[in-house]
């Protein structure tokens, strides 16, 4: 009699271990495929961004590279941000009127890009090891899912901002004495 509860328990313990496992690869192949959303929205942010900025700043080709990265396809996507990330290394501030609003968007866009690659970098990371678990591939459990890839682009480094000056303080009244 013992033996038989043993063997529902190996059988309890196996059967929640294997679906503890289904459920990882299927939860971490969905974060995979929410962060690479999420860095799609942010480079079509940066890429709208930057042809605003190109707009100001009258620069025809950063104007023309930002509407290759907003009108590029899946299989060119990486080598359109590439050459977009390129041309924002060479644009400098200076061109533009003080207090331009865009280019501070434009650096808080490439900011969350960045951020957002980072993230879709280590799910794409977590799901390819969930794959390559043995018992994953035995029971091929990521069948269902197709094998993420990462996104390499280039990390933009655009030139820091001066600071905004404040307006300057009102004198300090003088108490009679």
């Amino acid at each position: 009699m013992w033996w038989l509860l043993a063997a529902v328990a190996v059988a309890v313990l196996l059967s929640a271990y294997l679906w503890w496992t289904a459920h990882r690869v299927e939860r971490v192949h969905a974060r995979a495929r929410s962060a690479a959303r999420s860095l799609e929205a942010h480079l079509l942010r940066r890429a709208a961004a930057a042809a605003v900025v190109a707009e100001h700043a009258d620069a025809i080709e950063l104007y023309a590279t930002a509407r290759l990265a907003l009108d590029a396809q899946p299989a060119e996507r990486e080598a359109a941000e590439n050459d977009l990330t390129r041309q924002l290394q060479a644009l400098r501030p200076g061109g533009l009127p003080a207090g331009d609003q865009s280019m501070r968007a434009l650096v808080a866009t490439s900011r969350r890009a960045a951020v957002a690659r980072q993230v879709h970098t280590d799910l794409v990371r977590d799901a390819l090891i969930a794959r390559r678990r043995p018992l994953v591939r035995l029971l091929r459990l990521s069948r269902r899912y197709p094998e993420p890839h990462y996104f390499d682009i280039v990390e933009p480094t655009l030139p820091e901002l001066p600071a905004a000056t404040p307006a300057p303080a009102a004198p300090a009244a003088v108490s009679p004495s």
